[in-house]
């Protein structure tokens, strides 16, 4: 079987390619390497079944000829993180929308199985008790940049379900809920990997707001094989699922709780959210999800513990020596999304610059 992941270069993808690779699939990644790096691919970099095309999924030709003659297509390609949707937002519009519709061109071409990685974030201000598929979106004002990215989102899903209708693609779209592991970084504001690392470096843990916001945090090794069950799922074509973890923390907790797993002498800090992002930045005080859905279609299981989560983006952050870098590229730590963003530090996977992508 033959899959594409587009973004698969990055702390998602990257991990998910290795699970396809794992159960002998042909794998094309298909990044640019804006926020993706290609060290994360560097365990499977010499498997032959593996090819990596360096391009963008602006680019539609492009597109469609990586797709052309895929079984299934695994669509993570996305501006990803707080930072980078409020600094740069109309990147972030141009390839979470005009991207995604190239994908789903592609993927109905080549009458390809997709997967839809959405996020969390569009449910925006909701703080209902646990958010299931059907709940409102809350979004704040069109013209603050925070929700951009939620928006941007949002019509990414409503372009896959007409095409599901209107095409009948295959597509089923998954919303993960903060989910975090090694090779996830904090460049772009995951709370996580900022708060291990200034935790390692001795560093005081910078909180923004009272902290009292929370989230649910889960594991990449628990996203990913539902991921892959889902795009393969009958009863899942047309249909939205949640995936995310189950204990709801503050962040001020959280960044307790990270103290107290790496043994930090570290003191927490409290940052405003002006002085981090700017006057008029909004957050959403808190975000439940319900895993009824995806536990029902394919016995989605966030097993994993907070404790232990932190316990491997602590070792993994020591084993690539990452600590220090994160001090240099951010400095405050911010409850963003789930998809991790990466630094430009690029290793040797063989990559292909807009080459042709064969069976």
């Amino acid at each position: 079987m033959q899959s594409i992941v587009t973004g698969g270069a990055g702390f998602i993808g990257s991990h998910l390619v290795e699970h396809l690779l794992a159960s002998g699939d042909e794998v094309v990644v298909l990044d640019d390497f804006t926020t993706g790096r290609a060290d994360n691919l560097g365990r499977v970099a010499d498997d032959p079944r593996l090819r990596v095309v360096d391009g963008s999924i602006l680019d539609r030709d492009l597109v469609h000829q990586v797709v052309a003659g895929a079984d299934r297509v695994f669509h993570l390609a996305a501006a990803v993180g707080v930072r980078l949707i409020v600094d740069h937002p109309l990147q972030g519009l141009r390839t979470n929308i005009h991207g995604t519709e190239n994908v789903l061109d592609a993927c109905v071409a080549a009458d390809a199985r997709l997967l839809l990685v959405s996020t969390s974030e569009i449910y925006g201000k909701n703080t209902a008790d646990a958010l299931d598929e059907g709940a409102d979106r809350i979004l704040g004002s069109p013209l603050t940049s925070r929700w951009t990215y939620a928006a941007a989102k949002g019509i990414d899903e409503a372009f896959a379900h007409a095409y599901w209708q209107e095409h009948g693609l295959r597509v089923a779209i998954v919303r993960p809920f903060n989910t975090v592991g090694p090779r996830q970084t904090g460049r772009y504001g995951m709370v996580v990997p900022n708060l291990v690392g200034q935790a390692l470096r001795g560093e005081p843990l910078t909180v923004f707001g009272d902290g009292a916001q929370s989230r649910c945090f889960s594991y990449v090794g628990d996203v990913v094989p539902a991921m892959i069950a889902l795009v393969e799922h009958e009863d899942a074509v047309g249909q939205a699922f949640n995936l995310g973890g189950e204990r709801e923390i503050s962040i001020a907790d959280l960044a307790a709780l990270v103290i107290r797993v790496t043994g930090s002498s570290s003191a927490i800090e409290y940052v405003p959210y002006e002085q981090a992002y700017g006057a008029g930045f909004e957050d959403m005080r808190r975000r439940v999800p319900d895993n009824t859905r995806a536990r029902a279609a394919v016995g989605f299981d966030p097993a994993t513990g907070l404790e232990e989560i932190v316990e491997s983006v602590a070792a993994d952050l020591a084993a690539r020596d990452d600590t220090g870098l994160e001090a240099r590229l951010t400095s405050a730590s911010d409850p963003a999304d789930e998809q991790g963003a990466a630094d430009e530090q690029h290793g040797a996977v063989r990559r292909d610059a807009a080459a042709p992508v064969g069976a």
